[in-house]
């Protein structure tokens, strides 16, 4: 399918239907951040460790309200999906006005949806939310197969380092 772009805008007009996240999609977010992290390289053995651990927290979190996600659909399927979460965080030099950030997390398209804007569209959702709640700063971590589709969006690149302390 041809996609149609609103000239100036940058925004798909008909490729991609955009729904709030609900309770009976929890399972399709948890297959996608598996299968997220088996194609960036994870081992599948860490992957699957990670399954129960991650279901009991997107569960919470849904429950709660502190996740707030999307699935683009094309057709009635579901294509790909994508969440934030609201982070208490203390003021930074990045936002030294608030003390929260967001955090965009299991941004993820089936594979024969790449391509074709999905995932730029369901980032435009999270920005605009995030927006819409007067978030200002905003963080993700990104795959070697994603980044260029934020480059594209504008995030840039930080410092961020980590270490595992168990």
């Amino acid at each position: 399918m041809a996609h149609t772009m609103d000239a100036g805008t940058d925004t798909l007009r008909t490729a991609w239907q955009l729904r709030a996240l609900r309770t009976s999609d929890l399972e399709l977010v948890c297959r996608h951040r598996e299968q997220l992290f088996l194609e960036a390289g994870r081992a599948p053995a860490l992957v699957a460790q990670m399954r129960a651990p991650f279901r009991e927290w997107l569960q919470r979190h849904f429950a709660a309200g502190t996740y707030v996600g999307w699935i683009a659909e094309r057709d009635g399927r579901a294509a790909g999906g994508a969440g934030f979460i609201e982070l208490d965080w203390p003021p930074h030099t990045f936002h030294p006005d608030q003390a929260r950030r967001g955090y965009v997390l299991n941004v993820f398209v089936e594979p024969e949806f790449r391509g074709a804007g999905c995932a730029k569209a369901l980032m435009r959702a999270v920005e605009s939310e995030m927006r819409a709640r007067g978030i200002d700063y905003c963080t993700l971590h990104a795959t070697d197969a994603g980044r260029p589709l934020y480059d594209a969006l504008g995030w840039n690149a930080t410092n961020e380092m980590a270490k595992r302390l168990g």
